[in-house]
């Protein structure tokens, strides 16, 4: 593991994991790049307050050129016709340098990933990591997630455990299978004997155009993506074996459906975050009634954990703040900082591997 480094490369990014920390909310925050209006045509947008030129191009007709338009609050637009039905690529050009739409569903992916030293691939039995697609109910959409199975699962007819693992914002549900190496890991940990098999379930926490998109995941969690999975894989459906976990505004969002359904799950993990940032964490705790399911939270999850990349981690002292709260309230709880790599996949990746193994014993 020495030396190993994944360096994420990318020309400009959807919404940074510190975006929940303090940062000032932009047009881009909300912004959606492309809407297919009444009429049928497309209106393609970008922010780039900065930008001289925008244009796009791509599977676009070649007679019928885009003309953009800057607004005074640095979102450029502009209106494509005659494309019709179908799936078309594009991309933007900004003062002559051709980006990838930052706002793209999957942006995430299209980042650079750079191994430096032996990485995680090892020579060792390997699990497999599918997308899965579900209808969201209380979204009224498809979405996407990614499931890792452990080597052999294809023939064995034993029931696993799972764990529910959510990425952080800005990312999507490749995150945690690609920079976040999670596949990897767990085939090496399984490996070594260091973990029991279970399948490990990676959604997709980012839901495009709303404010805050933590109430509305933490629903689907629970009322879609939960039923999808122990309705098409071969997994053990108590709270017992159940687990679930997220970094960043994930965190925030295992926190949400946790404490709203504390009866679903008996570990819990909350990495590098906390309540909601700029929200009073008295209000927070109310809001989600700590207090009056203490005892009942207590008693149902087996290890709840709190953890952070060390002071450097821009959650580190929000989350201090909620764990004083917490502790107020009589929550029990574990707290560690696992790596000292502040709010990076550094840590996370340390996370997992230093948590997983002890799920389901």
């Amino acid at each position: 593991m020495k030396r190993f480094l994944i360096l994420v490369a990318a020309v400009c990014c959807t919404l940074p994991m510190a975006a929940q920390w303090g940062r000032r909310p932009t047009p881009n925050d909300t912004l959606q790049s492309t809407r297919v209006l009444p009429d049928g045509k497309v209106l393609f947008q970008i922010y780039a307050p900065e930008a001289q030129t925008v244009s796009v191009s791509g599977d676009l007709p070649w007679n019928a050129p885009v003309k953009f338009e800057k607004a005074g609050n640095g979102v450029w637009k502009g209106v494509c016709e005659g494309l019709g039905d179908g799936v078309f690529r594009y991309n933007f050009t900004v003062d002559g340098v051709r980006v990838q739409d930052p706002k793209a569903p999957l942006s995430a992916e299209q980042s650079s990933l750079l191994t430096v030293g032996a990485g995680y691939v090892k020579d060792v039995p390997h699990g497999a990591v599918a997308q899965r697609f579900y209808f969201s109910k209380p979204l009224g959409e498809m979405r996407r997630m990614h499931v890792w199975t452990p080597a052999g699962y294809e023939k064995s007819n034993a029931k696993l455990p799972v764990l529910y693992l959510i990425h952080g914002g800005g990312d999507n549900d490749a995150s945690w299978p690609g920079v976040g190496a999670a596949g990897w890991i767990l085939d090496n940990l399984l490996a070594e004997g260091k973990i029991v098999p279970m399948v490990v379930v990676m959604p997709n926490g980012t839901i495009n155009n709303v404010p805050n998109e933590v109430p509305p995941f933490a629903e689907d969690m629970v009322t879609s993506i939960i039923p999808f999975i122990e309705a098409n894989y071969n997994v053990k459906t108590d709270a017992d074996n159940r687990a679930m976990a997220g970094l960043s505004m994930g965190g925030m969002e295992t926190i949400e459906t946790a404490f709203n359904h504390p009866e679903l799950f008996r570990y819990v993990w909350v990495l590098s975050a906390s309540f909601a940032p700029g929200q009073d964490p008295a209000a927070e705790s109310a809001r989600l009634k700590v207090k009056e399911n203490v005892a009942k939270m207590n008693r149902q999850f087996k290890r709840m954990v709190f953890t952070q990349g060390g002071p450097t981690d821009i959650a580190y002292q929000n989350c201090q703040n909620t764990r004083a709260q917490l502790d107020k309230d009589g929550l029990k709880y574990e707290y560690m900082e696992n790596a000292q790599a502040g709010h990076s996949w550094a840590t996370w990746r340390a996370d997992l591997q230093t948590l997983a193994p002890t799920l389901f014993r």
